[in-house]
């Protein structure tokens, strides 16, 4: 037979009409894989799960997360079960990804760098190990409340890698090659006063002449007059989370308000330090509203190491940048070799919760690694409460 016959004669055949189930089954494959690369790429929704950030962010608020603004990072655990982040629905602990296939921390070019006051998205630095079922979010510290072997009865520990682990929402107040000191809950970044958001809260001690503020008056500013954000000292000092805007409107309650002034736990409580970064309570008598000088670490930057400050990058040489560290006859070895300085690889940052009091952030465990950084918090696209829906909320930009 010709040749061209038989290809005119095939080519000029109806081809096969694809089947309904093939169809939708393409167009799913489709959508997955537009999706997987939209949210890898572009931009992730995410819901705000606790109070961390009020009221700057409420929970239930739910957020376009940028990841074009600093670059978007390649997967480091690129094998995963597509929308599902660390754990397989309806399980435990059953992991929704495979570690068969590792890359190294890579990232492509962003709109600009991560800056102070940005509200970022990230992983949580001290998930790499977690506690299944633990009612703390860090398994780092309950060892260091209960004890390494109380904690290792009690749950089932795992570890994470990077990508994997929870995601956090915080605000950036310090950048790298910043210095950071807090005190009597206000923050300085290299000697400058930081700017307060207007949505953040800080529990102040307000003292009164022994009348009760008006509780309707209270909450019609906003102001909670119950739960945990309220309690009452004595007969005439009360504790309330305020906003700098509620703190200006209860200035009016005079004379019946004698005085505003920041709470600090350890002036009520006896303080446990060890509770605070870098948990050396030899060196740093640090507490949440009175904290450092301390220098953020910046990429290609030296640093002096003693006993004096180890506990401040001791993880950032071991965990984050993968060294060896041990000390030996009063000296440190890094990767085998003697060594009294450092060279960070990597830049870092600090995040704190606007809901200062209500905040498990980093004067609690520390900087957060450039490559945990997830994107940029950019627009609240839904947010519903109590009352149903906010409106107020909806398509708001984060700031």
């Amino acid at each position: 037979m010709n040749l061209a016959f038989w290809k005119k004669n095939k080519d000029s055949q109806p081809k096969k009409k694809k089947s309904a189930v093939r169809e939708w089954l393409d167009a799913a494959i489709f959508a997955i894989i537009a999706a997987t690369l939209i949210r890898t790429f572009i931009f992730e929704a995410y819901t705000i799960p606790t109070p961390s950030m009020e009221k700057t962010l409420l929970v239930n608020d739910f957020l376009f997360v940028s990841k074009i603004s600093y670059g978007p990072r390649i997967p480091m655990t690129p094998l995963a079960v597509p929308f599902v982040h660390h754990t397989l629905p309806f399980t435990k602990s059953a992991k929704a990804y495979s570690e068969a296939v590792k890359w190294k921390y890579r990232r492509l070019p962003g709109f600009s760098a991560i800056k102070r006051y940005d509200v970022v998205v990230f992983n949580f630095p001290e998930g790499d190990t977690v506690a299944i079922d633990s009612p703390d979010p860090s398994y780092y510290g309950m060892v260091r409340q209960f004890g390494w072997q109380s904690v290792q009865n009690s749950y089932k520990i795992i570890q994470r890698p990077v990508d994997k682990r929870e995601n956090y929402i915080k605000r950036c107040m310090a950048e790298a090659g910043d210095t950071i000191r807090i005190i009597k809950g206000a923050v300085y970044v290299n000697g400058q006063a930081a700017p307060v958001p207007p949505g953040s809260q800080h529990k102040y001690v307000v003292e009164t002449t022994g009348d009760q503020l008006n509780s309707s008056r209270l909450e019609d500013l906003g102001i909670a007059t119950s739960g945990s954000d309220f309690y009452q000292l004595d007969a005439s000092k009360f504790i309330y989370n305020l906003t700098p805007a509620n703190v200006a409107a209860l200035e009016q309650f005079k004379p019946i308000v004698k005085d505003i002034k920041i709470y600090q736990e350890s002036d009520f409580t006896d303080f446990n330090y060890n509770n605070v970064f870098p948990h050396d309570t030899a060196h740093f008598k640090w507490t949440e509203e009175n904290f450092g000088p301390l220098y953020i670490p910046k990429k290609g930057v030296t640093v002096k190491l003693d006993e004096s400050n180890i506990a401040l990058y001791d993880r950032i040489i071991r965990v984050y940048e993968g060294n060896t560290l041990e000390r030996k006859d009063g000296k440190f070895i890094i990767n085998g070799q003697p060594a009294d300085s450092y060279t960070f690889k990597m830049n870092y940052y600090w995040m704190m919760g606007d809901n200062r009091n209500n905040s498990l952030d980093s004067r609690f465990w520390g900087f957060v690694p450039e490559d945990h950084v997830v994107g940029k918090a950019w627009l609240i696209w839904m947010s519903y409460g109590e009352g149903g829906i906010r409106w107020s909320r909806i398509f708001r930009n984060i700031k």
